[in-house]
Parts: structure tokens; sequence; C-alpha cells
């Protein structure tokens, strides 16, 4: 299991910057708060916006993964390339998956030594960025050996839109009237634009479940798909998030590490002004799961107002770092700049997966003969990132900056499951806590409909008119 470290959050390690530990005692503000929410998560979960704690049970774990199972099936050993097609939740949650469960070196890995096709994950729309995709692509198996995996609930978010509409052309062109069997689409079940598309065409579908919002979709086929393609284990990735579901769902603050960890961050953001908060992971391996946990601390509990319409204004700042890259880029900030930060360290204690192809640890030799250096003799890379995690930790306490730990035994699918898990439910704990919804989004909408006018969509026009109007001319340019 994963283990959170929480006492240089604590006024007894960092003094008035951290949280009095009273307050977690029994009887204390924070355990009584924590014993309510929890509770009242209990009564809540699985119906509305929070059918996602439900992803990794059955019924619905099941159905999913039988679902994801068969279109690997239909799919094993036909594709070079697989490109998936999303933005946000439908993107950030794949990039993780695959960064922290394949070697880095995956898509360059002789096929025979790879667990699926080679992945790739366009988020954006820049079209240099995706345009070099699709030439790849092309010249490395050709587009007819390319699976493209599209998921967009509605079918009419732009960006995934416009990459589909793009992939569809080139597939028609390439193939002809067979081209659906390159596409699966993970939609809505039911209705939406994808649907009808996919109804009309034959595409494979996989759902985007109802209640499930895209920055919480990774444990549906949003995310497992891509991951089972690849060789990922996805019922392990399901069985970390279940075993962690069980334990933040204590009413004991000091046995639920969700709840311990909304609790310190969401008071040392409101009383202590420690409005940002950095995820460092000292693996590279885990570098990318700190965006998709950007996404899921900013966009949930970054609100306006809060249930009952009073304006509050409420949310943090996600910052995500790498050790030990930034400790030469970052760390003289996090030290001696403001003292508005809670820094999240993430160690691991072993690097090997031998069964995924993952080096383990490496021993640095002797007989380079230089004095300077004589100590690193003979000790390994991990000893020496984890030293440096250690050492880092303790000039954050020196310099009164709260800090927490997650300790990893390993990297597998099972512990990242667990992390995922965690932070999910940590949120949700937050949205209490603050008093929000931490499921709506409705600051992205304004500028998904000024998008909508610019382009020329109908019913939109009045968006580009208001654009104009706002910005106006560009009278203040300055041109190097």
């Amino acid at each position: 299991m994963l283990k959170l470290s929480y006492a240089n959050c604590l006024s007894d390690r960092v003094g008035e910057h951290g949280i009095d530990p009273d307050h977690l005692a029994p009887g204390g503000e924070a355990a009584a708060a924590i014993a309510a929410h929890t509770k009242k998560l209990a009564s809540t979960r699985g119906k509305g916006w929070e059918r996602w704690r439900e992803l990794p049970f059955d019924p619905m774990r099941r159905e999913h993964v039988t679902g994801v199972r068969n279109a690997v099936e239909r799919c094993r050993g036909k594709f070079e390339n697989l490109v998936v097609l999303g933005i946000g939740g439908s993107a950030l949650g794949n990039i993780a998956l695959q960064s922290s469960l394949n070697p880095p070196t995956y898509n360059l890995l002789d096929p025979s030594k790879r667990f699926g096709p080679r992945v790739f994950v366009v988020d954006n729309v820049d079209p240099a960025y995706f345009g070099a995709i699709l030439e790849f692509c092309k010249t490395h198996g050709g587009i007819q050996k390319t699976l493209f995996n599209v998921i967009s609930k509605s079918g009419e978010t732009a960006e995934t839109a416009a990459q589909f509409m793009i992939i569809r052309d080139e597939l028609r062109k390439a193939i002809g009237t067979n081209y659906a069997q390159n596409i699966v689409a993970v939609t809505d079940p039911a209705k939406g634009t994808m649907r009808q598309i996919c109804d009309r065409e034959g595409y494979t579908t996989l759902p985007v479940p109802d209640g499930v919002g895209g920055r919480f979709s990774v444990l549906s086929p949003v995310g497992l798909f891509s991951a089972a393609m690849a060789g990922i284990d996805i019922d392990a990735l399901l069985d970390g998030a279940a075993d962690m579901d069980k334990a933040c769902s204590r009413e004991d603050i000091t046995q639920n590490p969700a709840a311990m960890l909304a609790y310190l961050l969401v008071e040392l953001g409101e009383t202590k002004g420690k409005i940002n908060h950095v995820m460092m992971p000292y693996s590279n391996a885990l570098y990318l799961l700190a965006d998709w946990y950007r996404q899921l601390w900013a966009e949930s509990l970054g609100k306006r107002v809060d249930l009952q319409g009073q304006t509050v204004f409420a949310g943090f700042t996600p910052i995500k770092a790498l050790g030990t890259t930034d400790q030469h880029s970052q760390v003289q900030l996090y030290r001696e700049g403001p003292n508005d930060k809670v820094l999240g360290l993430v160690e691991v204690e072993s690097f090997a997966d031998h069964s995924r192809g993952v080096h383990g640890d490496m021993t640095i030799p002797s007989g380079l003969g230089v004095e300077a250096v004589k100590y690193l003799e003979g000790a390994t890379m991990s000893g020496l990132l984890n030293a440096e995690k250690r050492a880092t930790e303790y000039a954050l306490v020196e310099s009164r900056r709260p800090n927490y730990t997650i300790h990893f035994p390993k990297i597998d699918a099972y512990h990242v499951g667990q992390f995922i898990a965690l932070w999910e439910i940590t949120t949700s704990y937050a949205g209490l806590l603050l008093n929000i919804d931490a499921y709506d989004q409705p600051a992205v909408e304004l500028g998904k409909q000024a998008t909508f006018g610019l382009m020329g969509k109908k019913g939109f026009e009045n968006f580009k008119s208001q654009v104009d109007s706002t910005l106006g001319a560009s009278t203040r340019v300055i041109s190097a």
C-alpha cells in the first residue's frame, strides 16, 4: 500500500506555518469534521456525479473490463500504432498511465519487445504536433496499420472533433469504405453527436459512463482501453483503486489518507496562506501523473461561489516539479521565496519491474580516481535519488515550509491505481471542506462558447461580436 507521511505539515515541525496536532486528535475540530464528511460521502457515493467511486467495483468494473478486453482482442496484432484523440480528462489520464507503467523508450522498442502498438496521445490542435504524429504513422506501418481511439462524450468538443474529422478523412482516402475498423470510439452509450456518427458508420464503441466527469474518468474505458492495448494490467490498476477506496472510507482522520490530505491542504491554504500546492515526484515515470493531478485539483476546486451562491473564490494553484531536476531550478524559490506553498514529495522504494522491461537499480562504479566524488562509489542511483529527496525534505523543514511525502513501495499498476483513487477521493473531501461543488466547471464554458463563435458555429454569432468588442484592435503592441 501507499503510505502518507504528513508530520512536516504540523506545527511541531514547521512552527506557525503548520497545523496544530491537537486539531487531529480524537475530539479535535478536524476529527469531527472529517467523520461527518465521511458519512456524507458514504451516502452519496455512486450517485449523480459521484458514480466514479464505483468504477473499481462490480458491476461497473465487470462491464467495462469485459468491453475493453473484447475491443482489445478484436484489435490485437492488427495495428502498429495507436493514436488517442482527446483533451483534458480524455487525455491526461491516458498519458499518465503510459508514462508511469511503460518504459520511457516504449515507442522505440522492437515490436517483439513491446506489449502492443506504439502509443501516441494527441491532446492539442497544434497543427505541427498533430501533423508530425500522423506523418510518423504513415511512414511507420502506414495509416492502414494505425488505430485511432477517439474519446469524446458528446462529439462536439472542438479540439477532438477537429482531430477526428482530419483522421476520418485520411482513413477514408487510404482505406475506403472499410475504414471504420481503424476507429474505437469512447463516447456516450446512448446519445450525442458522436454516438450518432458511431451508429451510422459502424465504429467499435466503449462507454463514457453517466455521472463520471472527464477528470474522474481514467479508471473507466476512457483510460483503460489504451492502457490494455499497451499491455498494462488493468485489473491490478482497479484492484489498487478499490483497496485505496476502502482505506479512504474510514471515519478516523488518522487512518484515512485522503481525509488527512484534504484537511491539511485545505486548512493550510485557508488559514495559513499556503495557496500553491506543488507535486514533486522523485521519479521520471511518475512526473506526468502530476499533470493529471493538476487538472483534478484546479478544475474541481477553483470555484467563484460556494454551495449557497456566496462569492468565495475558492481553490488552490497546483504546480508540478520533478525531483531531483527541480532542486536545481525551483527549490531556491520554494525555500526562500514566499512561504505560500505546500510541497507534496513522492518517493519510490524500489524501481525494478522486470516483468515490464523496466530496469532496476544501477550501481555507481569506482575507479575514477577523484577524491571529490569518491563518496559516490558503490552507491546506487536510487540511493542517491532518495537521499536527495530526504535532504530536500530536511531543507524545507529547516525553512519552515510545510511538506508531505507519498511513499510508493514500487511503481506498478496496483500502486498507480491507488494513487489515482487517493487523489480523486481527496478532491471530494476538499470540495466538502471548501463547501463548493467539486464536479462542475462553469468557468470553462465561456471559452468554449467564444471559440464556437470565432469559428463560425451557428447560434454562437453573438460571442464573436462580444470577443471583438472586448478585445478590440491590438493597439498596444511592441515588435522586437
